[in-house]
């Protein structure tokens, strides 16, 4: 398996500096940069074209969100993951609709910010989970024309897709729904299929606009 190269974007050069020990401590990751500013940020992740950027929210030159919107545009092969002590659902929004693919909180503990990394760099969206019911609709486009209402799947695409868009792996998902995972990956293509939905990421932000996560 190929290493996860991240780039580290925070104005604290000690939270820089945990970051990165706690990273390439892990097998398979590697910090490759590191910049305490939006513009940097930019910049250099344009040269180095990691896997994953770490982003902080509140920083200056440019703040997160906006660093955020100009690597999607400028640098789509690169994830975002938003780093903050913000919980608020207001920040959590904002940098989802830059294009973030995750918002982790600085006060996680360790293994769960390895753990965003990897589910960020694999393609997938990640949320803490303290935060994640404090996420609502109506902060993405809606789907294409024509695309099928959730009413529209079946029972069990239905299901597949709920789970999905909960970070339920497809093995996971088999297991409760007693399924093989074989099944699962064909009901979570259909789904995708009927909803005019391209990824999981996709999935997850149509389950936000949905109403399937509720504000606790």
């Amino acid at each position: 398996m190929a290493e996860v190269r991240v780039f580290l974007a925070d104005d604290h050069a000690i939270v820089r500096g945990g970051l990165k020990a706690l990273i390439d401590a892990q097998p398979g990751m590697v910090v490759i940069g590191e910049a305490a500013d939006g513009l940097e940020t930019c910049a250099q992740v344009a040269r180095l074209q990691p896997d994953v950027v770490v982003m902080d929210v509140s920083m200056p030159g440019l703040t997160g969100s906006l660093a955020t919107e100009r690597l999607r545009r400028e640098c789509p092969t690169v994830k975002v993951l938003a780093l903050t002590v913000h919980e608020d659902k207001g920040y959590i929004r904002q940098l989802l609709t830059a294009g973030a693919s995750g918002y982790a909180l600085k006060r996680a503990a360790p293994e769960e910010l390895i753990r965003a990394i990897q589910v960020v760099a694999a393609g997938g969206v990640y949320l803490d989970p303290t935060v994640a019911v404090k996420v609502v609709g109506g902060f993405v486009k809606p789907p294409p024309k024509g695309a099928a209402k959730t009413g529209e799947l079946s029972e069990r695409e239905a299901a597949v897709a709920r789970l999905t868009a909960a970070g339920h792996g497809n093995k996971e998902i088999a297991s409760q729904l007693d399924l093989s995972v074989k099944t699962v990956e064909t009901y979570r293509a259909r789904s995708l299929e009927k909803l005019g939905l391209k990824s999981r990421s996709e999935l997850v932000r149509y389950a936000f606009q949905q109403g399937w996560f509720q504000d606790g």
